[in-house]
């Protein structure tokens, strides 16, 4: 079986993104990739996180021809090759359903910055991209413009798109933006939001790059 490990992997981070309730349902989508192969694994389309399996988990190049695996692949395949395409440091990338993330996409906002953990995506704000129908080569491409030098974006009345140097980096990230996300939502129902300066953002961006344990 190829990339057996990251088959295993995707299959537990998959259940904890349900578990988190980042993605209702069959929604969103998970993929890790390995540079020295060319080979992608991600999560089958429709199928329910909790009934997948490693054997169900398919191996395709970026170009979306299958290398292993009896599952269709995730509708989203596109997205998920066009970011690796576009940062070639990114070994994974996480597609979410997130309530917050997603009414902040409803509203035309992007995640601002109203707390300093948006600095984890290395980014002043959370780019909002606008709406391109699910699983479209066009939505690959608007959401890798937008995203810019960010690790995540916006995607306008659909969701978030989290890349990262590994499957946890890219999880933690996306668990991160929705609780700045929710922050932000509240604190603007409560009033107006203060949202950090440039300089508060950079300062804290600067700080992530020594955080945690390297």
């Amino acid at each position: 079986m190829l990339m057996r490990a990251e088959r295993e992997a995707l299959v537990d981070y998959g259940k904890k993104l349900s578990l988190e309730g980042l993605c209702p349902g069959t929604s969103g989508n998970l993929s890790v990739y390995d540079p020295d192969s060319g080979l992608m694994a991600i999560t089958p389309s429709g199928l329910n996180y909790f009934e997948t399996c490693p054997e169900d988990i398919v191996i395709t190049d970026l170009s979306g021809n299958i290398a292993d695996g009896g599952r269709r692949p995730s509708s989203e395949l596109n997205l998920h090759a066009a970011f690796y395409r576009a940062k070639p440091e990114a070994r994974s990338v996480v597609h979410t359903h997130s309530v917050f993330c997603t009414t902040l996409g409803i509203l035309g906002e992007p995640i601002r910055a109203v707390h300093f953990m948006i600095g984890a995506a290395n980014s002043r704000e959370i780019p909002l991209a606008p709406y391109v129908t699910f699983g479209t080569e066009e939505l690959a491409e608007t959401a890798v413009r937008f995203c810019g030098g960010s690790k995540a974006v916006l995607l306008a009345n659909h969701g978030l798109v989290t890349c990262g140097g590994s499957l946890a980096d890219a999880f933690e990230l996306a668990v991160t933006l929705e609780y700045v996300a929710q922050l932000q939502y509240r604190a603007r129902c409560a009033g107006s939001p203060n949202v950090l300066d440039d300089e508060q953002v950079d300062a804290a961006i600067e700080r992530f790059r020594s955080y945690g344990q390297k």
